[in-house]
């Protein structure tokens, strides 16, 4: 479900950040093969997802709340995952394809977490987006793996809790600690 809602959020983002509306061009997450790109019609701006690992960054902290009635819940740390997306412009010249890609580079370091208006569900966590080299995949090797042919793209990537673990009832906080001492032998008490 998290990996649904982080795509449909990226779209709503690029569409915002370009003034690109559904009239103007295509927000796609298919894989960029030859077949594909040859039915496109339209400006594209393509987020294919290659990889989906655990993220560098660390989980996050438990989670408590208290639901109306007053009964806690607590929920263990959720681990954080990353996406990692092949990002490619389609337009009907190379330069056109470069300005596209470049005005997404420039709006999307804008964005280190995605903006909450533009995610369209609900998260465990923040979404953390990054632009950067991936070491263990090369984006030629990527685009050969696709039957693509290699053009200008970059690596997005975003880091956000995957859904790991449910809530579970939780002991009800400690409000006052009391103890009985009894009296020392032979002091005061």
């Amino acid at each position: 479900m998290f990996i649904r809602i982080v795509d449909e959020s990226l779209e709503r983002l690029i569409r915002t950040e370009l003034a690109m509306g559904d009239d103007l061009g295509d927000v796609a997450f298919d894989a960029p093969t030859s077949n594909w790109s040859a039915q496109l019609s339209r400006i594209t701006v393509n987020l294919f997802l290659y990889d989906v690992a655990m993220s560098g960054h660390p989980s996050r902290t438990p989670i408590r709340r208290v639901m109306e009635d007053g009964t806690a819940e607590r929920r263990a740390p959720q681990p954080l995952i990353q996406l990692s997306y092949l990002v490619s412009a389609w337009a009907g010249t190379a330069r056109d394809e470069h300005q596209l890609l470049g005005d997404l580079v420039s709006r999307l370091c804008g964005h280190p977490t995605m903006p909450p208006e533009h995610i369209t569900g609900e998260l465990s966590s923040s979404v953390y987006l990054g632009i950067c080299v991936d070491e263990q995949n090369r984006l030629r090797d990527i685009w050969s793996a696709a039957g693509g042919h290699l053009k200008a793209s970059f690596t997005l990537q975003a880091s956000v809790a995957a859904d790991a673990h449910d809530w579970q009832a939780a002991a009800p906080l400690v409000r006052s600690v009391e103890a009985l001492v009894p009296p020392m032998p032979g002091g005061r008490g």
